[in-house]
């Protein structure tokens, strides 16, 4: 019998998936595949690379079908799953968005699966064989114990990064993040060694740990992380790596020491706002005791190690008014990031600022299913407290342009060479910068690199031809 693994793709904003150079497996599909008994025949259909309507109809042929996928993504899985629905294929869907909107998937799929697959997986694979799938399984939040290595030979050959998982569960309950609803707050840990295995299988040098906190929080997590990269360097296994972690990281010279002895390049945190009352108020309590004064301290004494720092920004908070917006875009050049990531603030669902924003009315894109795809975090989709969504949106291309002109990121570029003193550190960091760029900037209609109130275009629909002031003195 023949199980098809799909990896949908957003047909209306592409992201990440832009440049060959900067998208990861879908390591979901491949741990799905090792819990798959030996005599299934498995393909993983991939749509960074394959386009589903492309493919010969002989690779379309299955006997199952499974499918998991973001919130953005959840319109394109639905497209891709009522072709196999209309040849009675049936359709597992699974994933972040399956578990928080399992009632909306089940109009659309044969099985929803909700939480993660370790322990149930093999239930729907027996109850297939016997003829006796049931519409819903929930495999909930197991001991990682049960967790394979992934198949990776299974993935396209063109990517260019390996993917692998060492925790889940997050325990920084931040209102605008659903991993600690999906993967839970306790921070669940994967046996070191069999971690290491799977690194030494891996083939690609360049290698991103998509854990949500690499790092965590307790004395058990830290040694997780140091016994990993002590681990790699005792094995000899010689990976440039990535990975998500929080700003605590930086007051912890071990770890930071193992993580460049051991290959680390970059470092994702989650900085989000230079106010300290919106920290507060989005449950970012650690950054709030820090201070936003003080975060370049941190940053430094990553960066001395020869990591860069990639720092992620929010714009659009309760609070924001447009002062406030010019005030964050200085910041975020003033703190010393070598890779910005600027978001629109997004209601991801089974959140609880989904859930309140969606009571006050302030959710603008709400023809769900198909509404889905505009929640990737570069579009406003939600009532500005402090100004129009046309303001917000139009605010954001000024800042954007601020940010990543051109020549603005071949000067960060330079300016973290000097602080890293790597040139490989560097080059991650300005690939990643071209990569936000091109996301910000995708199906606007807008070039950054001509004056910005120029441009009238904006993402919201419809779209309001009036051209707006341009501030005076942003920086």
């Amino acid at each position: 019998m023949k199980l098809l693994l799909i990896n949908p793709l957003n047909q209306y904003r592409k992201g990440f998936s832009l440049s060959w150079t900067n998208v990861y497996p879908p390591i979901a599909l491949g741990i799905l595949a090792s819990l798959t008994p030996k005599h299934w025949d498995i393909e993983i259909i991939d749509e960074n690379f394959d386009k589903f309507e492309n493919l010969d109809e002989k690779r379309k042929e299955a006997d199952l079908v499974g499918i998991t996928s973001f919130s953005p993504n959840a319109p394109r899985a639905y497209e891709i799953a009522s072709y196999f629905r209309e040849r009675n294929i049936p359709v597992v869907y699974g994933g972040n968005h399956a578990t928080m909107m399992a009632q909306e998937a089940a109009d659309y799929v044969d099985v929803v699966f909700k939480g993660e697959a370790e322990t149930k997986w093999h239930e729907v694979i027996e109850d297939f064989e016997n003829n006796r799938l049931k519409p819903l399984y929930d495999g909930g939040q197991p001991n990682l114990k049960e967790m394979p290595p992934a198949r990776h030979d299974l993935f396209h050959n063109n990517y260019i990064f390996s993917s692998i998982q060492t925790t889940r569960g997050c325990p920084f309950k931040c209102d605008f993040c659903s991993v600690h609803v999906f993967n839970g707050t306790r921070h669940r840990l994967r046996p070191a060694n069999d971690i290491l295995d799977e690194l030494e299988s891996i083939s690609h040098k360049l290698v991103f740990i998509v854990d949500d906190n690499f790092y965590g929080y307790s004395t058990a997590s830290k040694n997780h992380a140091y016994e990993i990269m002590e681990g790699m360097l005792e094995r000899g296994i010689k990976k440039d790596w990535y990975a998500q972690t929080s700003m605590n990281v930086a007051d912890d010279e071990k770890f930071l020491k193992l993580a460049a002895k051991s290959g680390c390049k970059e470092l994702f945190i989650g900085v989000e706002t230079d106010d300290p009352e919106q920290l507060k108020s989005t449950n970012k309590r650690y950054n709030a005791k820090v201070a936003p004064e003080n975060f370049r301290k941190k940053f430094k004494k990553i960066q001395k190690h020869g990591i860069a720092v990639l720092g992620a920004f929010i714009f659009g908070l309760d609070g924001d008014t447009k002062e406030a917006l010019y005030r964050r875009a200085k910041f975020i050049e003033k703190v010393g990031v070598d890779t910005i990531q600027t978001s629109l603030l997004m209601t991801p669902p089974g959140t609880d600022l989904f859930d309140r924003m969606k009571k006050a009315g302030r959710m603008l894109r709400t023809n769900f299913p198909k509404d889905w795809e505009r929640y990737h975090s570069a579009e406003v989709i939600l009532q500005p407290e402090n100004m129009s969504p046309e303001e917000l949106q139009h605010h954001m291309y000024i800042i954007w342009h601020k940010l990543y002109n051109k020549a603005a990121i071949r000067k960060r570029f330079l300016k973290t060479l000097w602080r890293t003193k790597s040139f490989k550190a560097a080059l991650w960091a300005y690939i990643g910068n071209t990569h936000y760029r091109s996301m910000v900037f995708e199906n606007g209609g807008y070039n950054p690199d001509k004056h910005p109130d120029k441009q009238e275009r904006i993402f919201l629909e419809p779209v309001t031809h009036k051209k707006m002031e341009r501030p005076d003195n942003i920086y």
